[in-house]
């Protein structure tokens, strides 16, 4: 029962979190995420990404020259692209080693076992592959007023785990996976108001100069440089893994710039 009531909670999240991303803070925030997402996919080659977020419906991943990309929602929603997976991010149909990059937007700010959700990215990803998380920076303005609301009537990013970058660093390192490089950005207080949140656009420039890692939310690329991470489960699973069917290319890719 009290499983079912934490995954319902989930679902309600997620869709709460996906609208306020539509319009407002959250699409301006949204903006300076996909701009540090186009940064850093951009140097990223292979044939299979898979997105996994909060909004199954936006494409985060077009700055990419990955040809296949595919998204992984827990529910079927309206408007989602014949390539999407309906499956929990904690247990995805794929094969280990499967994948090139694996996204993911803001999955662990609002899932009920983020260490899993990592774990089961890094089973899923292919040796010299990578996975990119972008979630909300505890250590930033946002972080500090994420605590000034009741919880339980606050905007829906209050609600958000903050997961911090050295939580997220022990469970990459855990994994045996490779931090690679993490960026922050968007320093302006959480306003709601367009005309206030105009009046303080100019601490975007502010803070990248003078609090560069202090930023509203953060991007971590991770590679991995094993192949045996996980182990696979037993035969009886496999039979539900989808085996993507595009061939290997003959090189792998690698970031183009790492600092």
């Amino acid at each position: 029962m009290m499983n079912a009531a934490a995954d319902l909670a989930e679902d309600n999240a997620l869709k709460e979190i996906a609208t306020w991303f539509e319009h407002g803070l959250g699409h301006e925030l949204l903006a300076f995420e996909q701009r540090i997402l186009d940064r850093l996919l951009a140097g990223l080659y292979g044939v299979h990404l898979a997105q996994i977020g909060v909004n199954p419906l936006h494409p985060l991943a077009d700055a990419s020259t990955i040809t296949h990309k595919f998204v992984i929602y827990p529910e079927l929603t309206l408007g989602m692209g014949p390539e999407s997976l309906v499956a929990d991010a904690t247990e995805m149909p794929l094969n280990q080693n499967s994948v090139d990059v694996v996204l993911l937007h803001h999955t662990l700010d609002f899932s009920a076992s983020p260490h899993q959700v990592v774990r089961e990215a890094a089973r899923v990803v292919r040796p010299g592959g990578y996975i990119l998380v972008v979630g909300f920076n505890p250590a930033s303005l946002w972080g500090v007023m994420k605590w000034r609301a009741c919880q339980q009537h606050a905007q829906v990013w209050r609600r958000a785990q903050f997961i911090s970058q050295r939580r997220l660093h022990d469970w990459i390192q855990l994994l045996g996976l490779t931090t690679v490089r993490t960026l922050t950005d968007y320093y302006q207080p959480p306003y709601v108001s367009d005309t206030w949140r105009g009046r303080f656009a100019g601490l975007n420039r502010l803070g990248r100069r003078s609090l560069p890692g202090c930023g509203a939310f953060y991007a971590t690329l991770v590679r991995k440089d094993v192949a045996s991470m996980t182990p696979i489960a037993p035969k009886r699973r496999a039979r539900r893994f989808i085996q993507l069917p595009v061939p290997e290319p003959a090189t792998r890719g690698q970031i183009s710039e790492t600092r």
